[in-house]
């Protein structure tokens, strides 16, 4: 029994229909590398432009027991924030001018003043005044001088069930004139 075949010397040739074959199926194969190599760089260059974490502070937060508030006015500077109590009821209007965004400074008028706000006479005991850019607001948040094109924001205020502290939510805007009544 022989398990080694003597050759004459000279290479088989292959077919050219086996050949073709070869051919086309390397094509195939490199293809679909090359295929498969455009959709990996693709998919993770797309990747890398949504970050793995977001660096903003909560948008959702405590700001203490209500009894622990002052009467009137309290600004949070870091969250850009007016607090106001009336008694039992509270609001929130944000401090961010709504033109570019910088923060508009509470006013307290010598003499509260009349206006005219959505139909209604009121009167108005302090303003809001943007540095940046001249934008007034009324009390409530109204704009009435200046480049800004919308009223201030109001937020949501509620009660923490657990213990009791006012709790904003900055992502959850409510009509002006909103009070929470503790």
């Amino acid at each position: 029994m022989n398990l080694f075949k003597k050759s004459n010397g000279k290479p088989k040739a292959p077919t050219p229909a086996v050949d073709e074959e070869r051919r086309s199926f390397l094509h195939k194969v490199g293809l679909g590398g090359l295929i498969a190599g455009l959709a990996g760089f693709g998919l993770q260059s797309f990747r890398s432009l949504i970050p793995n974490v977001l660096y903003e502070p909560p948008r959702k937060f405590k700001i203490g027991h209500p009894s622990m508030l002052a009467e009137g006015m309290t600004f949070l500077e870091d969250k850009r924030l007016y607090i106001f109590k009336e008694g039992k009821s509270f609001y929130a209007i944000s401090a961010a001018c709504t033109h570019l965004g910088c923060t508009v400074k509470y006013t307290k008028l010598n003499q509260p003043k009349s206006v005219e706000i959505d139909g209604e006479k009121k009167s108005v005991p302090f303003e809001f005044h943007c540095p940046c850019h001249g934008s007034k607001f009324y009390a409530d948040g109204t704009n009435y001088a200046g480049p800004a094109p919308k009223p201030l924001h109001w937020y949501k205020l509620e009660v923490a069930p657990d213990d009791g502290q006012l709790v904003v939510n900055m992502s959850d805007e409510v009509e002006k004139n909103f009070r929470l009544t503790v």
